[in-house]
């Protein structure tokens, strides 16, 4: 017999419940969303390189639809290329891992298939989009099919003129199909690195209001990390963490990964190993579902940071400064303000560069964490490594309640597939709220807590709490849940 539900059903929901028992969580209510569609396109800068062993670590986490070189501003076909197969490298690498990697999870995609999505893109100079690419076809192919019609997150950690030429193609040849494709992209930039957004999809595609992400924050975990970033988060990126965790005897994948490389005296350290630059891995840490539900809103903020609405449905980093205005253009190196800071006051004004970097920095320990457990599947059997705890609550994700209410949450559900011991910390959002002010949670660290709503609240608003669940196993790993309280005066 089925257990009675706590809440009323729809009937879409009965319907799964019936066909598909095995994604339908009784105690939560809770149907497992699809994994998110992800397509990259990059550049081949270093940078990339040391995003792309993350990025293929976390490879079970998404749908990859497509991986596709192509230019920026500061790369492309004789001006500092990586070259044409520059991933060949990296997809050998992840073969030989591969065989351990699906024994922690099967959902890794197989080497074979992540050949068969691989392209060449439009590489030939800076925003170059007139050559049709089989890297900008693909991207095409996939906007264009209408089997499948789930969002699909683009990713550009280098120049977005692959991207442009492929919504060109489809300008060009399926124009019925605009409006259907626009539907389905979701945009993240690692700044606009060429032209073509401004020149071309903001007039041609502009109507649609695409959401678009254009980061800036990304800079906390580039080439400045070290200017950027706590000193008590900085162990994490030091050549002792690197080496025990990522680079020495975490198989073939890891062992490609570039750390820093030590200049002085005349002599070049290859063995300094100090994390170099991550700034593309914020495109994917954005999409890999940690229960933040950051991909319903990018002012929701999670592991890629927080952002906010700043023109149609364009999203850029949040500035704290009062009265800032936004370049109307492109929002890159020369008018982005975390990289401006970074170059013309630093170390001036400390405390706005740690306001601006925080919605990334916050989640640095639980980043670095996990890329250390997905080294450790590399090699490790099963028994032996570490998984992250699964997040379940005992209501609904969203809640309603009045001014002066008691709100009672529960994580009952949750448990760790290694068997480890679980702590909780249940913590208000403040800058993802709607509400801007202190909240009162009782045992704040305990499975249940009690969040006790502001009785002055006099306009409807929300109130994000984070249920943040850490399991005791090495590396200690963290997911959550995101309960949204909608309170109606």
């Amino acid at each position: 017999m089925m257990k009675l539900l706590k809440s009323k059903l729809t009937i879409a929901q009965l319907v799964l419940i019936t066909l598909f028992p095995s994604c339908f969580n009784l105690e939560t209510q809770t149907v497992e969303q699809p994994k998110p569609r992800v397509i990259v396109t990059s550049d081949g800068e270093i940078d990339d390189e040391c995003s792309m062993v993350r990025f293929l670590l976390c490879s079970n986490e998404w749908d990859i639809e497509g991986i596709v070189t192509s230019s920026s501003q500061y790369h492309w076909h004789g001006h500092r290329w990586a070259g044409d197969d520059w991933l060949e490298p990296y997809l050998n690498a992840y073969t030989e891992v591969y065989p351990n990697l699906v024994e922690h999870d099967k959902a890794y995609p197989s080497p074979e298939y992540l050949r068969s999505v691989t392209f060449l893109g439009n590489v030939d100079a800076e925003g170059e989009m007139d050559s049709i690419t089989p890297g900008s076809q693909h991207i095409a192919r996939v906007l264009l099919d209408t089997t499948e019609n789930d969002p699909v997150w683009i990713q550009a950690w280098g120049g977005i003129n692959t991207i442009s030429r492929a919504l060109k193609t489809i300008e060009e040849n399926h124009p019925e199909q605009m409006e259907y494709v626009a539907g389905k992209i979701r945009f993240f930039f690692i700044w606009e690195q060429d032209s073509t957004y401004q020149s071309y999809i903001r007039p041609h595609w502009g109507k649609y209001q695409i959401q678009t992400i254009v980061s800036d924050q990304f800079w906390a975990i580039a080439y400045q990390w070290d200017k950027i970033l706590p000193e008590d988060k900085q162990h994490y990126f030091k050549a002792e963490w690197m080496k025990e965790h990522i680079l020495e005897g975490h198989g073939a994948l890891c062992s490609l990964y570039k750390a820093h490389v030590h200049e002085g005296n005349g002599l070049t350290d290859y063995n300094d190993g100090d994390f170099r630059s991550e700034g593309d891995s914020p495109s994917f840490l954005h999409t890999i579902p940690t229960g933040l539900r950051n991909l319903e809103s990018p002012g929701y903020g999670g592991w890629g940071g927080r952002y906010v609405n700043v023109l149609a449905n364009t999203w850029l980093d949040p500035v704290p400064v009062t009265g800032y205005k936004y370049p109307e253009g492109r929002w890159y190196g020369q008018s982005a303000w975390g990289i401006k800071y970074m170059y013309n006051e630093y170390p001036e004004n400390l405390e706005l560069m740690r306001e601006y970097f925080k919605p990334l920095v916050r989640w640095t320990d639980a980043l670095q964490n996990d890329f250390a457990a997905r080294a450790d599947w590399c090699v490790k059997p099963y028994k032996e490594a570490n998984h992250k705890p699964v997040v379940k609550l005992d209501h609904d994700l969203d809640l309603s309640a009045a001014p002066g209410s008691p709100i009672q949450l529960s994580a009952r559900g949750s448990y760790d597939p290694d068997g480890d011991d679980l702590t909780f910390n249940w913590w208000f959002y403040e800058e993802a709220s709607g509400y801007q002010g202190e909240i009162e949670i009782k045992n704040s660290n305990y499975r249940d807590a009690t969040i006790a709503v502001p009785d002055h609240i006099d306009r409807e608003t929300t109130l994000h709490v984070v249920c943040e669940v850490k399991d005791n196993g090495i590396p200690q790993l963290t997911r959550y849940q995101r309960v949204i309280i909608i309170v109606e005066p």
